[in-house]
């Protein structure tokens, strides 16, 4: 046992969940720290998954089925969180298989991101099958450490504020984001002509951001993990889904993994590919996207912490078709696009934000104490499975299909084509989150009044349906 985990007692972790008033997040012990090591994570992931990966798969012979297995890989490896909850029910302590884990995780790139400068005579295709096989097995050990992660702050933080901590240290992660692609875009641009070069130098210096991330969390205190009676693997995985609440929130999340998975991993191969952006262009992009969700993270977490989780995530659901139909209406433009999409890739952060926000904090809040793990392993390994699924399969609707015609003076072609699928997929998904259950939520009209104000409200008919309280939903 750690110093750390000593001087975590259980009285401290009453005191930390029975305060009656909201928690400031720099009242929070290391919750700097927290925030901080997040940036840090934010910055390796930005820079491992960003678009930068697709070229380098693409310059060594990739196609859009192997984008397509790509985009499928950090989804599909998600039951790995499943492996995870059931081996956490037998431990005390999590942070040292945790650190463990995620520090390897860290370093699995870098084999594949400077073996092309170090064996130049490898074949293309060896590279591309190992840049494949690696991405699984890091996305495999990020998802068996997170619901570690996830568990540990989970028991943790205090539930007062959580929501507002949580806005915050998105907040800062954004900016992180935002920054690592600014960067990368950068640096892409000197190397236009080397991505392999580009991309040693970004897997490099993620290797050492995402350890130096993991090793912040050392001084963090433990509690130790709340022991179940029930032990039974069969028991422990059903008991997420028998939660009635709960299970609407599983449901929804794995349909909007399939909605959201049909069109999100080929955005910016269409920019790429189809409209003709450069690769600085493109992550120039996703920097005005990243900078929108920082604008905005602290707000978001401070409007959940007063409304609840349901009426906020409905709210970004219903509006988060709105970059499909943007990138099916540009035209073969680059500058034009570029223009066109800052905007709208500004507000879908924004809406993304409000995702990560609800969420997270649905899932640290809903879950009991004891199985924590397998609740949070639920909440996102289902969803992640059908979204894996559904970008491979899409990817290989993009390599064997050629669809280019005109219609209503719109070119459709098979990208746009499948925007589209996901613009109604997306919209049918409103169906399944006013399921959700949040006793404690406002309703979602009653947010929208707050939003936009109450007078221009009374003028509007929403749909009975849609802005229903919760008090109708148990009814």
């Amino acid at each position: 046992m750690t110093a750390a985990n000593k001087s975590y007692s259980q009285k401290d972790v009453g005191k930390q969940h029975s305060e009656p008033s909201e928690t400031s997040p720099d009242k929070i012990p290391h919750g700097t720290t927290i925030i901080v090591a997040g940036c840090l994570g934010m910055a390796y992931s930005q820079l491992t998954l960003c678009p930068a990966g697709i070229e380098f798969a693409r310059g060594l012979g990739g196609s859009g089925f192997h984008v397509g297995i790509l985009g499928a890989i950090p989804s599909g490896m998600l039951f790995f969180q499943f492996v995870s909850a059931v081996i956490a029910n037998h431990l005390t302590y999590r942070r040292g298989l945790w650190m463990a884990v995620s520090i390897v995780q860290r370093l699995i790139l870098l084999p594949v991101a400077v073996g092309p400068l170090l064996f130049p005579d490898q074949s293309p295709t060896f590279w591309l099958w190992m840049f494949l096989g690696l991405s699984v097995v890091n996305h495999s050990m990020l998802h068996f450490a997170s619901p570690l992660w996830m568990s540990w702050m989970g028991d943790y933080l205090p539930r007062n504020g959580l929501s507002r901590f949580w806005g915050v240290r998105h907040l800062w992660m954004q900016w992180a984001g935002a920054a690592s692609l600014l960067f990368a875009s950068y640096l892409l641009e000197s190397y236009a002509d080397q991505i392999h070069t580009a991309f040693a130098i970004l897997i490099v210096i993620a290797a050492v951001l995402g350890v130096i991330d993991i090793l912040m969390f050392l001084p963090v205190a433990e509690p130790p993990v709340t022991k179940i009676v029930e032990t039974r693997i069969r028991k422990v995985l059903a008991e997420p889904f028998r939660n009635r609440k709960f299970r609407s929130f599983i449901s929804f999340m794995s349909f909007w993994h399939f909605a959201a998975m049909v069109g999100a991993p080929f955005i910016s191969l269409f920019l790429l590919a189809e409209v003709g952006m450069s690769l600085s262009k493109v992550l120039l992009l996703w920097v005005f996207c990243w900078t929108g969700g920082a604008m905005c993270s602290a707000r978001i977490g401070s409007l959940v912490g007063r409304v609840g989780h349901r009426p906020v995530l409905i709210l970004c659901t219903l509006l988060k078709s709105t970059n499909m139909l943007a990138l099916i209406l540009i035209p073969n433009d680059p500058d034009f696009a570029f223009k066109a999409l800052v905007p709208v890739f500004i507000v879908d952060s924004i809406l993304n934000a409000g995702f990560v926000v609800t969420t997270n904090g649905f899932m640290l809040t809903q879950s009991p104490a004891g199985n924590r793990t397998m609740f949070i392993a639920a909440g996102t390994a289902l969803a992640g499975l059908v979204g894996g699924i559904t970008s491979v399969v899409c990817g290989c609707l993009l390599t064997f299909t050629n669809l280019d015609s005109v219609v209503f003076g719109v070119p459709l072609t098979s990208y746009r084509l499948l925007f589209a699928v996901s613009i109604m997929l997306r919209l049918a998904s409103v169906l399944l989150v006013i399921r959700i259950r949040e006793p404690d939520a406002q309703g979602t009209r009653y947010v929208v009044s707050q939003l936009i104000g109450a007078t221009p409200l009374r003028m509007i008919r929403f749909p009975v349906g849609l802005f229903r309280t919760h008090n109708d939903d148990e009814a």
